[in-house]
């Protein structure tokens, strides 16, 4: 399994033997080259000013969603540029009519080299906030889904959070603002909170112990080994 907390899960609650390997995630983004800044910058039209990634998501619902209330702030902070993370899975038309600013940009399908680039981040959740975190970007976790699968979700899952940060740590390590706490108010007042310096370091620090508990790099070893072993 690739997440601590999973062998708990089966070997306690199913009586079913597993060995935690580690997460690839880790070895996916340390052998990610890495992008010279003033390169990336310069491909792809962006400016000099500090990065806030947005990272949406993938399928147009929850872009549709989530897009416009991350990108309600943007006046608020004239001395950042916001770039958006292009699904590749979208064409560009799609993303349009959300640059409304000067002050919002858009790559495509380059959500890595993004992330190697950005001061900060807001990441709906899902794996992204896992890779957010892993490339230390001090990230806010947002989420908004329809009323009604809201309220059922919140009746069947029993979780303390949803983001994998958290739920791997076992405390809220990241906010995360869920539903109606989703508001460009709350944004606003996290976002300034995790651009702070002292913040940061304490939140960067947390995200060393989190790669800690993810096994480090290797996962994709310790299981060709564990299956070499079981195979003899």
């Amino acid at each position: 399994v690739i997440l601590p907390f999973e062998k708990d899960f089966y070997e306690k609650k199913h009586q079913y033997p597993v060995s935690f390997v580690g997460h690839p995630l880790i070895d996916a983004i340390h052998n990610h080259p890495s992008v010279d800044a003033r390169v990336f910058r310069a491909t792809n039209q962006l400016n000099e000013k500090p990065i806030i990634a947005i990272l949406p998501g993938s399928r147009k619902q929850e872009i549709t969603k989530m897009l416009s209330v991350m990108l309600s702030v943007v006046k608020d902070f004239p001395d950042y540029q916001f770039v958006i993370a292009g699904a590749p899975s979208q064409e560009f038309s799609f993303y349009e009519g959300f640059i409304t600013n000067e002050n919002i940009k858009f790559v495509s399908n380059k959500t890595y080299d993004l992330l190697s680039n950005a001061t900060a981040a807001l990441v709906t959740s899902g794996t992204a906030t896992l890779e957010t975190a892993l490339f230390k970007v001090p990230e806010v976790v947002c989420y908004k889904g329809s009323s009604i699968s809201y309220q059922i979700a919140k009746r069947i899952i029993t979780l303390k959070y949803i983001s994998l940060v958290n739920l791997i740590m076992d405390e809220e390590v990241v906010t995360e603002l869920i539903q109606n706490q989703c508001s460009k108010k709350n944004i606003l007042k996290e976002l300034n909170t995790i651009l702070d310096p002292n913040y940061r370091q304490n939140l960067l620090q947390k995200y060393e112990v989190l790669e800690e508990k993810l096994g480090g790099i290797g996962a994709s070893a310790k299981t060709a080994r564990l299956i070499v072993g079981d195979l003899k």
